[in-house]
C-alpha cells in the first residue's frame, strides 16, 4: 500500500471531531449508488420495450425486401435463387402488397392485402406463431372455395368477421371488361385471426395464398417482391448492399432499419436522453463528495502541514484525498450496480410491475440488460466522482504548513 493510500483509508476510517462529515459522505455514496441503480433498471427496461417491439415488428415483416423499379418482379425464381447465394442470406420468399377494402354484414374497412408462400415464409417471417389456433396452411390456394384469408384481430373486431364467416375483399385496381374498368370483388373465407400485438398491423392486414392473391388481382405470375430473412439484422443494410450490387438494375433493396428509421431513431434519443437526466442523481452524490472533502480538508489542516513540514510534495497530499473521494464513487457504484441488477432480475423474473393491456400491447415491463451499458455508467460514476475529487485536494495541496502551525 503506497503512503497516500495508507493515509487516504485512515483518514475514512478515523472518527470525526466533526460527525456531519461522515453522514455527508454517507450520504454520498447513497446518492450515487440510487443514481446508478435507477439508470441500470431503467436503461434495461428500455432495452427490453425496443427488444420486444423489434421481435413483433420482424414478426410481420422480413429482415430484408428486394423490390424492382419497374413495379413487380416476374422472373422469381431466378431473383430468390440469386439472392441465396449472397453470403449472410438464409431464406427468401416472395410476396404481394396491395390496398384493398374489405367487407362483412355491412362493415367496410381499408386494409392491406399481403400474399405469401405458405410453404416458405415461415423460413422468413414468424407470422406463424401470432395465428391464434391455426397456421398458414389454411392458405391452401383453390383447393377450397371460397378461397381462405386470414384477419388482423383489430380488423376482424372492427367488420365483426370470425372464423368461419365470409367476407368480401374488394380491389381498387379492378378489372377490365368490354364496359371498361370496374372494381374487381371476391369473397374469402376467414380460416384465422392472427395477432401481433401491433395495432397498426392488426387493424390492417389481410393474408392470402400467393396464387389467389395473383388471381385476384390480375396480376398472373407477377409478384410485389422478395422477403429475404439474413444471419445478422444489425447487418441487415450491408447484406442488402451485396443483394444489390448481385442482381443489378433494376432491382433495389430496403431493410428493416430503413422501413422503420423514425422509430428506432426515437427510441435511441429516448433512451440517450433518459440517460442525461438519470446521471444528475449520480452528480447530486459527486456535489456532496466535494461537500464533505472541503470539510475533511479544514479538519486535517494541520495533520497536511505537518506532512509537509515531514517532506511530503504537495503532489502526494492530493492524491491522498484524490483517492479517497475515489473510494467513496467507487463504493456507491458498487453498490448501485448490485442492487440495479438485482431488481432487473427480479422484474424480469416476478414481473410484479403491471401494465393496463388496453393502454399497452404489454402486460408486465420487459427487462433487458446490456453489459455495454452497464460498462458506461459506471465508467460515467467514476469519472464524476473523480472530477469532483479535484477541487478540494487542490485546495489540500496548497495548505501552507507555517500558516497551519502558527497558532499550534
Amino acid at each position: 500500500m503506497s503512503f497516500e493510500s495508507f493515509f487516504s483509508h485512515r483518514y475514512l476510517k478515523a472518527k470525526r471531531k466533526q460527525g456531519f462529515i461522515s453522514i455527508i459522505t454517507g450520504i454520498s455514496i447513497l446518492g450515487i449508488m440510487i443514481g446508478v441503480m435507477a439508470l441500470i433498471v431503467v436503461l434495461a427496461v428500455m432495452n427490453g420495450f425496443r427488444e420486444d417491439l423489434l421481435k413483433r415488428i420482424l414478426g410481420v415483416n422480413s429482415h430484408l425486401l428486394i423490390l424492382s423499379y419497374k413495379g413487380g418482379i416476374t422472373n422469381t425464381e431466378a431473383v430468390m435463387g440469386k439472392a441465396l447465394e449472397v453470403d449472410g442470406v438464409l431464406a427468401a420468399t416472395p410476396f404481394i402488397y396491395s390496398q384493398v377494402m374489405v367487407k362483412h354484414a355491412g362493415n367496410i374497412s381499408g386494409a392491406v392485402l399481403r400474399g405469401l408462400d405458405p410453404k416458405t415464409a415461415g423460413k422468413v417471417v414468424n407470422i406463424e406463431s401470432m395465428i391464434k389456433d391455426a397456421s398458414l396452411a389454411v392458405l391452401n390456394g383453390k383447393t377450397d372455395e371460397p378461397r381462405g384469408i386470414i384477419l388482423g384481430n383489430e380488423l376482424s373486431r372492427q367488420i365483426g368477421a370470425l372464423p368461419g364467416d365470409i367476407v368480401t375483399v374488394v380491389s381498387p385496381i379492378g378489372k377490365l371488361t368490354p364496359l371498361g374498368r370496374v372494381a374487381n370483388e371476391e369473397r374469402f373465407q376467414v380460416k384465422a385471426i392472427f395477432e401481433s400485438g401491433m395495432y397498426d398491423y392488426d387493424s390492417s392486414l389481410v393474408y392470402l395464398d400467393l396464387q389467389d392473391a395473383q388471381d385476384f388481382l390480375s396480376l398472373n405470375e407477377e409478384v410485389t417482391g422478395i422477403e429475404l430473412r439474413v444471419r445478422d439484422i444489425d447487418e441487415s443494410d450491408t447484406i442488402g448492399g451485396m443483394v444489390q450490387d448481385k442482381l443489378g438494375y433494376p432491382y433495389w433493396t430496403k431493410d428493416w432499419k430503413m422501413m422503420n428509421k423514425s422509430l428506432f431513431s426515437a427510441l435511441k434519443l429516448e433512451k440517450v436522453t433518459m440517460f442525461i437526466i438519470l446521471i444528475m442523481i449520480v452528480l447530486v452524490g459527486a456535489l456532496n463528495i466535494i461537500s464533505s472533502l472541503v470539510m475533511l480538508v479544514m479538519e486535517k489542516t494541520r495533520d497536511i502541514a505537518i506532512l509537509r513540514t515531514m517532506g511530503s510534495s504537495s503532489r502526494s497530499i492530493m492524491r491522498i484525498f484524490i483517492y479517497q473521494g475515489l473510494f467513496v464513487g467507487l463504493v456507491g457504484t458498487a453498490l448501485g450496480i448490485v442492487s440495479g441488477s438485482v431488481l432487473c432480475h427480479l422484474l424480469a423474473r416476478y414481473k410484479f410491475i403491471k401494465l393496463p393491456p388496453d393502454v399497452y400491447y404489454i402486460t408486465t415491463l420487459p427487462v433487458r440488460m446490456e453489459w455495454f451499458d452497464i460498462v458506461l455508467i459506471a465508467l460515467a460514476a467514476v469519472v464524476i466522482s473523480f472530477l469532483a475529487t479535484i477541487f478540494p485536494s487542490l485546495q489540500a495541496s496548497k495548505v501552507n504548513p507555517v500558516e497551519a502551525l502558527r497558532y499550534e
